[in-house]
């Protein structure tokens, strides 16, 4: 389906596919010119998605997927992280964020929606935004 939709903006993608492991590490290393990948961010802070999936140090670290570096979206995250102002942060993001929607180095397509199956006499349970299950207030009863 993707291969389809960038043909009808005249991109003509050639399909390869790789074990995981060498498909990690030939896009660490840069060895594409398209990949697809999905990132959950695991404490909810705007630094753990872009700084390091956007920052200039990521490229050599390699989650910087697309090794892009732009110095002005880099100086705004690198203060944004430094700061505990959050009205500060905030408005050092969003400029970040300007930046990335203008330069687009790469293009998020979709949003995961996470579901949980339960029983009927499970209550408490809620989908925790970071991916982890959290059972502190989980309750089965009898019924």
């Amino acid at each position: 389906m993707i291969q389809a939709d960038l043909l009808k903006i005249g991109i003509k993608a050639k399909l390869v596919t790789f074990d995981w492991p060498t498909y990690l590490s030939k896009s660490r290393n840069g060895e594409h010119q398209m990949i697809q990948m999905g990132w959950t961010g695991d404490n909810g802070d705007p630094d753990n998605f872009l700084n390091v999936l956007l920052g200039c140090t990521s490229v050599e670290t390699g989650s910087n997927l697309a090794r892009w570096c732009d110095k002005k979206f880099n100086k705004l995250i690198d203060k944004a992280k430094r700061t505990t102002d959050l009205t500060e942060r905030t408005s050092l993001y969003e400029k970040a964020q300007l930046i990335f929607n203008k330069e687009v180095p790469w293009a998020p397509i979709a949003h995961s929606i996470i579901y949980r199956g339960m029983r009927k006499n499970i209550k408490g349970y809620k989908i925790d935004p970071l991916g982890g299950d959290i059972f502190k207030w989980v309750e089965i009863s009898k019924k």
